[in-house]
């Protein structure tokens, strides 16, 4: 549970950072600070060995002095402490020393480093000290009694016994004490500041994740923008709280039009059952009747009742094929594939189509030559389908004597085409719902054998094909229906 931020785990990252840079550093200097003072130390006191042995008089008649040799280990002991001398052969054994005897663990010095030393290759040459089985440092060293003649060398420690323990005492003063408080103090500033900016860059990451989970606890009901104010140079955080605003309120949408999708489905499935019933009742009606006075009817009602009964299974059958098509144009199983098409030749062959039908109701059915228009980008099918039911609508409303006009207009981006008709025109209270399922509209505008499916069906594949559809009265009387298709 301690870990279950983003903060937390961040913190406890830059906490590990942060010792290990200090640990890093601490080792880092001190070995440094160490090989530097070695390569100082071996660079001023590169000759010491030489300068004791010229300055003491150990060689005398080409041979060491061993009693001058004595009396310098002694000397050396008060004058200089922080270096050790010892008495090598050719082979490296020690065969004197002015070190403390139960301290000398080595009975013999690697001559590697002391050859390097003498060809002067480059400082700090490490060597052998006495008083351990691996310790390195530096050191001074000449061949005695003579270069020509050695028969030994003189090894200088530079860095002996009595050195560490006053660099000990230095290191445990209160300059080093000092030195350690400076760097634990700044490495403490530098974490203390770096949780801060942590804990600023995280707080908005912690306010949307609160208003994430609240979304979900409202059971995706209720939303609280989180981005109120969007900066200028939004940062990955807002543009995520962006996002997250928009999915929200996308999802909200969705949410409602679900419910407004169930509340249309129960009404329409009581809407279908009350229109179903009214055929069906009169369908099964007189189909008995017919049954139960098969002998008592003369041929003239018989033809009528098998004519009323047709044209009742004629109106289920309509209603049953849109409710059909209406719901695959909802479900989208109906897709429509936009072509180049030209809608002035669409709309003479839609003015074939109905023109017998349009003479017979006494109605001039019109069409204004189309100018020279661009293509439209259209599902001709549809595209058919949507006029099909307008104008056999324009016909059915308008009166004997009347006409039904059709125009196509281009627009930008769009083709404009209107079916207008002559006839009573729509109530204002019918107008916002005409294309509403089950909606007929006052009863002058047509009786109740038409199920109010035809104008949904037309506003759904208008809809499809990136359209628009409505509605409006003429002022000269009648109604005017329009829809726009891209153009391509």
């Amino acid at each position: 549970m301690m870990f279950n931020t983003l903060y937390a785990r961040l913190a406890a990252v830059l906490v590990v950072i942060f010792l290990a840079i200090g640990i890093s550093y601490v080792f880092i200097t001190t070995t440094l600070v160490d090989r530097y003072l070695q390569e100082l130390s071996q660079h001023f006191n590169r000759d010491l060995a030489r300068h004791i042995v010229a300055d003491r008089n150990l060689v005398a008649e080409g041979r060491m002095n061993e009693k001058a040799l004595k009396s310098t280990f002694s000397a050396y002991m008060d004058i200089n402490p922080s270096i050790e001398i010892y008495l090598l052969d050719l082979q490296g054994n020690i065969l004197s020393f002015s070190a403390d005897p139960g301290k000398v663990k080595r009975k013999r010095v690697d001559l590697s480093p002391i050859q390097a030393f003498l060809r002067n290759e480059g400082y700090p040459i490490l060597g052998d000290d006495p008083r351990s089985h691996d310790r390195m440092k530096a050191f001074s060293v000449t061949p005695v009694p003579s270069p020509e003649t050695p028969e030994g060398y003189l090894y200088v420690v530079l860095q002996g016994e009595q050195y560490e323990d006053a660099e000990q005492l230095v290191f445990e003063s209160y300059v080093s004490r000092l030195s350690a408080w400076a760097i634990a103090g700044s490495l403490g500033f530098g974490l203390i500041a770096g949780l801060l900016l942590f804990y600023y860059l995280t707080r908005r990451l912690q306010h949307l994740s609160r208003g994430m989970e609240q979304f979900q606890e409202s059971n995706f009901t209720h939303h609280r923008p989180q981005m109120v104010k969007p900066s200028a140079n939004p940062d990955e955080i807002e543009r995520l709280g962006a996002t997250f605003d928009r999915m929200a309120e996308h999802i909200l949408a969705q949410l409602q039009e679900l419910k407004g999708q169930d509340k249309l489905r129960r009404e329409l499935v009581a809407q279908v059952s009350h229109d179903l019933r009214t055929p069906l009742a009169v369908l099964h009606g007189y189909l008995e009747t017919m049954r139960m006075k098969e002998g008592q009817l003369d041929g003239v009602t018989r033809q009528e009742h098998l004519d009323i009964a047709l044209r009742q299974s004629g109106h289920l059958k309509r209603m049953v094929e849109e409710l059909f098509e209406l719901a695959h144009l909802e479900a989208r199983d109906t897709q429509p594939k936009p072509e180049a098409c030209a809608v002035g030749e669409l709309l003479s062959d839609m003015l074939q189509k109905f023109q017998l039908r349009a003479g017979q109701a006494g109605i001039r059915l019109l069409m204004e030559p189309p100018r020279q228009l661009p293509m439209a980008e259209a599902d001709i099918a549809l595209t058919e389908r949507v006029l099909d039911n307008l104008i056999g609508n324009a016909i059915e409303h308008t009166p004997e004597g009347g006409e039904v006009s059709l125009t196509v207009t281009a627009g930008e981006g769009v083709l404009t085409i209107t079916v207008a008709d002559s006839g009573g025109g729509i109530p204002a209270d019918d107008l916002p719902h005409l294309f509403e399922p089950f909606y007929r509209g006052g009863e002058q505008r047509g009786d109740r054998r038409h199920a109010g499916l035809g104008l949904a069906i037309a506003r759904r594949i208008v809809d499809l094909q990136g359209g628009e559809i409505w509605a409006e009265n003429r002022e000269n009387g009648g109604a005017r229906f329009c829809f726009t298709l891209p153009r391509v």
